[in-house]
C-alpha cells in the first residue's frame, strides 16, 4: 500500500475528548475515527488489524473443533422474553418497528443460538459440537469510555458449546482455557494477562475472565503471585484464599486491569426455558448443557495499545499489525523514489506485507507518523543510504538501528518478518 493511497490521516494533536490512550492513539494514527461516545469508525489501518485478531481467534477456534456461523443482530422480543431477560438488568437497546413490534438488537447471542440448535438435537449421538461467530453487539452502555474498551457497538467472537454431561462440558471448558491463553500470547498480551477468578451467578461457583494488567483498566484485580492467577474484586469478600493455591487474599496484590476475554459455564440456564433436550441412552429427555466464550475484538485492540506503546505511538505486535514493514523515502530525488519502489515491489513478491511513505513531506514528519503508526519493520531510503550501498533498518520494538547491505536488505526483512 502506498501511503499517498492510504484513506485516514495521522493527526498531530490527540482529539480533546479522548482521555484513553488506546483511543488518543488510534485516532491519532489513522486507525478509527469517533462517532460519537462508544461508537467508532474503524478506518483501513485499524480494519487490518482487526481481520489479523479475527484471523488469530478463528484459527484457535478451529483447533478446538468449533463452526462458524453467522447469527441475526435483530432479535424479536418473544425469545428474550422466554429468558426473562426483556424486562432485566441486561443493557439491551429495544427497538419498535411501524407496526408496533418490539425488537432487541443484540448484546449477546443466547437466546438465539438456544432455540436454533434445538431443532437438530435429538439424541446423545448429536452432542458435543461448538459453534462460533464474529458478529456486532450493542450494548446501552450509560457511560461509554475508554474508547474502544468499552462501546455501545462492538465486534465480538462468541463461541457456545453444547454437552450432555457436566464431565463433557469440563473438559471442553479446559481446552477453551488453553485456547484463550494461546490467543492473547500470539496477539502479543499474554505475560500482562492474567486467567482470573469470577462469580458463576446462581448455577456455578465460578466463572473465569482474562485480565490484562494495565493502570487503563476498569477493573479491580488481586494478584496471586504464588501462582500466577487473579480474583476480580467483586467476589473477593467471599473468597477468603486463593482458589488454586490458597494463599490468603489478604496478601494479594491490587492492579487495575483490562478484561479481554470470558468463559461460562451456562449449564442448563437457557436450554431449560427454551425446552432444548436430548434422549439419553435410557431413552430418557435431558435438558442440554452449555458453556459461552466471548472475546471482543475491539477491546482485545485496545488493550494491545494500552500495553505496548511509548511516547511516539502504538507499537503492534508482529502477528497483529496493519503492516509487517514501513518502507520511507527520504527526500523526493527520483532515485530515492525509484530504490525504495523497488524495495516495496520486492519485499511485497516475497509476502511482506508493505507500507510505503512516498509522501511529499519532511524526514521528521514521516518518522513521526512511522512511530506513531507503529509497524514493527522501518527500512528507511535515503540519499545517504544509497551513497553508502546500505539501507537503515529500525525496530519499532526495541529501538535498534542497522544499516544492512542493499543487495541483502530485502531477505533481512523477509527473515525478520516471515521466518524464511
Amino acid at each position: 500500500m502506498r501511503q499517498t493511497a492510504l484513506f485516514g490521516k495521522t493527526l498531530r494533536t490527540a482529539p480533546k475528548d479522548e482521555q484513553s490512550v488506546n483511543a488518543q492513539l488510534l485516532e491519532r494514527g489513522g486507525y478509527v475515527q469517533k462517532l460519537m461516545a462508544g461508537v467508532y469508525s474503524y478506518l483501513p489501518l485499524g480494519f487490518q488489524v482487526l481481520k489479523r485478531i479475527e484471523a488469530i481467534i478463528r484459527e484457535e477456534m478451529e483447533s478446538i473443533g468449533a463452526q462458524e456461523l453467522l447469527l441475526p443482530a435483530l432479535h424479536p422480543k418473544e425469545n428474550w422474553v422466554v429468558t426473562g431477560r426483556w424486562s432485566g438488568p441486561d443493557p439491551l437497546y429495544r427497538v419498535q418497528d411501524e407496526s408496533g413490534r418490539e425488537f432487541a438488537l443484540g448484546s449477546t447471542h443466547e437466546e438465539i443460538i438456544t432455540p436454533l440448535v434445538g431443532r437438530d438435537i435429538a439424541s446423545y449421538r448429536d452432542l458435543p459440537f461448538a459453534l462460533y461467530q464474529f458478529q456486532t453487539k450493542f450494548r446501552a452502555e450509560l457511560r461509554a469510555k475508554s474508547g474502544v474498551l468499552r462501546g455501545r457497538e462492538f465486534i465480538m467472537k462468541d463461541l457456545y458449546s453444547f454437552h450432555a454431561s457436566e464431565a463433557d462440558l469440563d473438559s471442553y471448558y479446559d481446552k477453551v482455557l488453553a485456547v484463550y491463553r494461546r490467543i492473547f500470547e500470539r496477539t502479543g498480551i499474554g505475560e500482562a494477562t492474567l486467567l482470573t477468578y469470577a462469580s458463576g451467578g446462581t448455577f456455578a461457583k465460578y466463572s473465569h475472565e482474562f485480565q490484562t494488567l494495565t493502570a487503563a483498566g476498569e477493573d479491580t484485580i488481586y494478584v496471586c503471585d504464588t501462582c500466577h492467577l487473579a480474583i476480580n474484586e467483586e467476589i473477593l469478600a467471599d473468597q477468603p484464599a486463593c482458589p488454586t493455591c490458597k494463599a490468603p487474599t489478604a496478601g494479594l496484590r491490587r492492579e487495575k486491569a483490562i478484561e479481554v476475554g470470558n468463559i461460562f459455564k451456562l449449564k442448563t440456564k437457557y436450554s431449560a426455558p427454551f425446552a432444548v433436550h436430548y434422549t439419553d441412552e435410557h431413552g430418557v429427555a435431558q435438558p442440554v448443557i452449555m458453556g459461552c466464550y466471548g472475546i471482543g475484538l475491539g477491546r482485545l485492540m485496545g488493550a494491545i495499545v494500552e500495553v505496548h506503546h511509548n511516547d511516539a505511538g502504538i507499537i503492534w505486535p508482529a502477528a497483529v499489525a496493519p503492516f509487517d514493514c514501513h518502507v520511507i523515502a527520504v527526500g523526493g530525488d527520483a532515485t530515492i523514489l525509484s530504490a525504495a519502489e523497488q524495495l516495496y515491489n520486492e519485499l511485497r513478491q516475497r509476502g511482506v506485507r508493505v507500507l510505503l511513505d512516498d509522501r511529499d513531506l519532511t524526514a521528521g514528519a514521516k518518522f513521526a507518523d512511522a512511530d506513531l503508526i507503529g509497524i514493527p519493520l522501518r527500512l528507511v531510503v535515503s540519499a545517504k543510504t544509497i551513497a553508502a550501498g546500505k539501507h537503515e533498518l529500525r525496530n519499532r520494538a526495541t529501538d535498534e538501528t542497522e544499516m544492512i547491505a542493499a543487495d541483502r536488505v530485502v531477505a533481512e526483512v523477509v527473515r525478520r518478518t516471515l521466518g524464511v
